[in-house]
């Protein structure tokens, strides 16, 4: 019984109103998706009656169901994977690098939406592809890559500085230039 159900398809509806069938077990990756089945159960979802997903259009949501596909086999996260070591590293698999590839609205809709659905590893991997994106750039650089406008003024952006490099502990780079500071903040020489 309990294969039956895993082999079967459900349906979900996107917030533009397209109804897609999807493996029950490719379905589940999403923790939002496996609890609201659980709660109200197989007999109530049909193609008349789909799981609604309000927050995510068609090509997003299929988007998201073709990496669940993908990651159909993979272990299920538990609570107690919540502090492991993949959350340490911006390290991003092969087929995964790939499958972020898309524009930019399209990684933020996918990272909206792995939100949404409750899809941890899909939401570190869009997380992780951004962290990628702004690694080892400038201030002005990222502006430029995500078309930020800098509502800063001197002033503040000076003030800001200031504060990473006198007040925060650790070894820092200046923001502007990125050179090595070499910099520890202060009464913190004790941690480590």
């Amino acid at each position: 019984m309990a294969t039956e159900k895993k082999d079967s398809k459900i349906w979900v509806q996107s917030n533009d109103n397209i109804t897609i069938p999807v493996d029950r077990a490719v379905a589940e990756r999403s923790m939002l998706i496996k609890n609201m089945l659980e709660d109200v159960g197989d007999d109530s979802i049909s193609q008349e009656n789909p799981i609604p997903i309000p927050n995510v259009n068609e090509a997003v949501l299929r988007k998201v169901i073709d990496w669940c596909e993908h990651h159909r086999n993979d272990p299920v996260q538990t609570q107690d994977d919540e502090n492991d070591a993949r959350k340490k590293t911006t390290e991003i698999e092969e087929w995964d690098q790939k499958f972020m590839q898309v524009d930019q609205e399209m990684l933020f809709e996918i990272i909206l939406a792995s939100n949404y659905l409750d899809i941890k590893p899909l939401l570190d991997v869009g997380c992780k592809t951004v962290a990628n994106m702004i690694k080892g750039k400038s201030p002005e650089e990222i502006r430029k890559t995500f078309n930020i406008t800098n509502d800063f003024t001197p002033e503040e952006e000076e003030q800001d500085r200031s504060f990473i490099r006198f007040r925060l502990p650790g070894k820092f780079a200046d923001c502007s230039t990125g050179q090595d500071l070499g910099v520890h903040g202060q009464g913190h020489q004790d941690r480590e």
